[in-house]
């Protein structure tokens, strides 16, 4: 009996395969204080860009704001995903002052004037993950989620 020859896949391996359809997930889009606890939490899936959930959760925020003055103005460290105008016009309708890095450019590690402090935010995604219900989810309705995610986020709160 002679073995059978395999069909060669006739596509190169290292191709990649475009999916049909939308991202699965769920993103969360944060904001915290200096200290990394967070002050507005918004839900969405996945498909959805960081900009368009910018001005849902700079309006969000839980604890009254103080009115930003000259000697005290209000700063927003975010990524490189919020450069652009209408990201930069949204945060400055609030009374912001952006602090976005530009794109294309490598950073300079050895000439920072202040503290960086978008790795805080990375900081409290990865408290929130200590939960294991929160690390997948299950929940089929976003409401219920974001109830579990609210309820995590006062618990970091009161923990710190």
């Amino acid at each position: 009996m002679a073995r059978k020859a395999k069909r060669r896949w006739h596509k190169k391996r290292w191709e990649t395969i475009q999916r049909i359809g939308g991202k699965k997930g769920t993103k969360r889009s944060l904001l915290v204080d200096g200290r990394g606890a967070p002050l507005s939490l918004i839900v969405a899936g996945a498909n959805r860009h960081d900009v368009k959930l910018l001005a849902r959760t700079l309006d969000a925020i839980v604890v009254r704001r103080p009115k930003p003055t000259r000697n005290r103005p209000q700063h927003l460290c975010v990524d490189k995903g919020y450069a652009g105008k209408p990201a930069e016009q949204q945060m400055r309708q609030r009374g912001y002052i952006p602090h976005v890095p530009t794109q294309g450019t490598p950073q300079a590690r050895h000439r920072r004037q202040g503290k960086a402090r978008r790795w805080v935010v990375e900081r409290t995604h990865s408290w929130i993950n200590n939960y294991r219900k929160l690390r997948v989810r299950y929940e089929k309705k976003a409401a219920n989620f974001e109830a579990l995610l609210h309820l995590a986020t006062a618990i970091i709160c009161w923990r710190m």
